[in-house]
Order: C-alpha cells, then structure tokens, then sequence
C-alpha cells in the first residue's frame, strides 16, 4: 500500500513551533515494497486520514518487515507520548543516551521531549506497532491534558500520568494481555474504512493504557519529582541550543522556547551555567565560530559571524575578543 502523506500546519503552543515527524525513510521504503506498513495518521505523519473522533491520537498503526531493510528512522521526537511495541523480530533502538536491541514483546514508552531513534542505521527484520497520543505538552513541566475520550477513572488516569512523568524508565518486557491487545489495534486499523474503526480504536486506547498501568503496577517504580521541574525543561533547551545557534534568539524566544515564564528561565539559567541567558547564548556562539574557523580557515570573518547568528561581524569580533582576549582574525590566523 502507499503511505499516504498530507501536509498539515504544525503544532503551535506557547510562541512555539512543532513540526512533526514525516518519517520519510519509512515512506520510501513502503514505495520500494520493502516492507507492508498500515497506519492511520493526522499531521504529517504517514497513513490514511485520521478522523475527528479521535482527536489527540496523532499515529496508529504498525510495519511488517519480513526482508532485510535499508533504511531507519534517525534522531527525532514526537507530538504525543508514543508507546511501541515490538511483536517479532529484533530491532536496534535507541533513546536519550541509551542503545539497545528490542526484542520481542519489548515496549517502549518515549515522553514528546525524549528524542529517540529506530535502527543503527538499519531497523532490522520485524513487527512493529505504535500509538502517539497528543497531550498538548512539549517540555517536562507541563501538565499533560488527555484527550476526552479516554475513560480511565480521574484516580487511576492520575496515577498513570504522574508515574509517566516522575519515572523515567523507557523500556519494559510487556505480557501475553498487552500483546492481544496490540493484535486487535492491527486489526481495527487494517479494517478501517475513512473512521469506520474509531470507536473500535478509541476502546483499544483505553484497554492498552490500562495494561499499562497494571504492567506499572506490578513493577517496583520509584518516583522522582525532579523530573517534572521546570529546571528540566531550561536544561533540555540548553542542551538542544547547540543545534540553533543562528537562530535569532532573544531572552523572550529562549524563555519561550523552554516553555516557560522569563524570570523562572532566567533564574534556572543562571543556576545551570551560572551566567545569564545571553551571555551563555555568546559563548556557545563563539565555540561554534572557533570550530568553523579552524576547519573552514577560508571563510571570511563576517560569513563566520553570521553563520553562528551574530547580526553584525562588528558585534561578533568584539565579543569575541572580551571572550578569547584575541580577535577572530587573529585567532583565524595562528590555526
């Protein structure tokens, strides 16, 4: 089959903006016919058209590959708490700083903020299944808001929610009852017809979060408040800021970005770099600029600057002097 794709605007919160991942590896492996894949998808997610009735369910569905691949999905994050399930096979993963081999009957559950990846580079041989469910948050300290169709009672889906976001366990061996039940989410996504399965999904979301929890349950689960600081979220925009350091950055687009209020992120700021938000956007810069200068030595000073987001070469040399007590000329000139 072919994975249909639709352009959708992207999630947006907060001044933020959210594209989701288009899987484009998977999709050219699906036009290749290496492999049979089934979902049902909104936003650019691939797979026939989700409807309305199941608004907050990004993604659903599974692949079936029985030949060897050539492809796999690297780094990247989800819109929604995404839980998989591998059925056959074996598959290298990884998330955060973690690599493993999935095998069968793992299940693995990664928050919007855990960037993750599947294969080492290739996925390997396998049955793999999904659910994204969109919980309208993108950093650790948000509250999560289920979508209004789940039925767990306000105590257990509570309990749930907060064990997902003070345990930061990722990987788990599921059970006989967790993997019927992802057998039936194949079949109702197979068997769907423009919505025709969105009642049969809606009540299989729910029996699949309730294994979860008794799976939890049975489990020795130690909880960590600290994970749902707002601390965490200033630190994992810190640690994502290498990768949009020409980004035009002001104090108010960091704090916003990191998703919360300007004098919380200031104040978190200063205690993880003890130095101000701008001031360790300056330097993060100018390492960024040494390392282009010393293995680009023929690009000029002012392509230099505005590479590393510097608005003016001017800007970017005297900073760069008060930080390395030489100019980039100079520093350009004895590499």
């Amino acid at each position: 089959m072919k994975a249909s794709v639709h352009k959708i605007e992207p999630y947006r919160a907060e001044g933020i903006v959210y594209h989701a991942d288009t899987c484009l590896p998977l999709i050219d492996a699906v036009s290749r016919d290496k492999l049979k894949f089934k979902a049902l998808a909104r936003y650019t997610y691939p797979g026939d058209r989700l409807t309305d009735d199941t608004l907050g369910l990004n993604s659903i569905g599974y692949w079936n590959a029985m030949e060897p691949q050539d492809w796999g999905l690297n780094w990247h994050r989800n819109e929604g708490i995404e839980i998989h399930f591998l059925e056959s096979g074996s598959m290298p993963y990884a998330q955060e700083s973690t690599k493993t081999h999935l095998l069968p009957n793992h299940l693995t559950i990664t928050r919007p903020w855990e960037a993750h990846k599947v294969g080492d580079p290739k996925i390997g041989m396998g049955k793999f299944y999904w659910v994204i469910i969109d919980l309208g948050v993108r950093r650790p300290h948000q509250e999560w808001v289920w979508p209004d169709w789940i039925m767990m009672t306000k105590n257990d889906l509570d309990r749930l929610t907060k064990i997902l976001r003070q345990d930061d366990q990722w990987l788990w061996q599921s059970n006989a009852r967790i993997r019927e039940c992802f057998h039936k989410i194949g079949r109702a996504v197979d068997s769907d017809l423009q919505g025709s399965s969105a009642s049969k999904i809606r009540l299989l979301v729910n029996e699949l979060l309730i294994l979860l929890l008794e799976l939890i349950d049975s489990r020795e689960v130690v909880l960590n408040e600290a994970l749902t600081d707002s601390s965490r979220s200033v630190k994992l925009f810190l640690g994502e800021l290498d990768k949009n350091l020409s980004e035009n950055w002001t104090i108010e687009r960091m704090a916003e970005s990191a998703g919360v209020g300007l004098t919380r992120f200031t104040y978190h700021c200063r205690q993880l770099t003890n130095t101000t938000p701008m001031r360790y956007l300056a330097m993060k810069r100018i390492e960024q600029a040494k390392n282009i200068l010393n293995k680009n030595p023929e690009l000029s000073v002012a392509e230099v600057a505005y590479s590393c987001g510097f608005a003016t070469s001017q800007y970017f040399s005297t900073v760069f002097k008060r930080q390395e007590k030489c100019t980039p000329l100079e520093y350009k000139t004895s590499v």
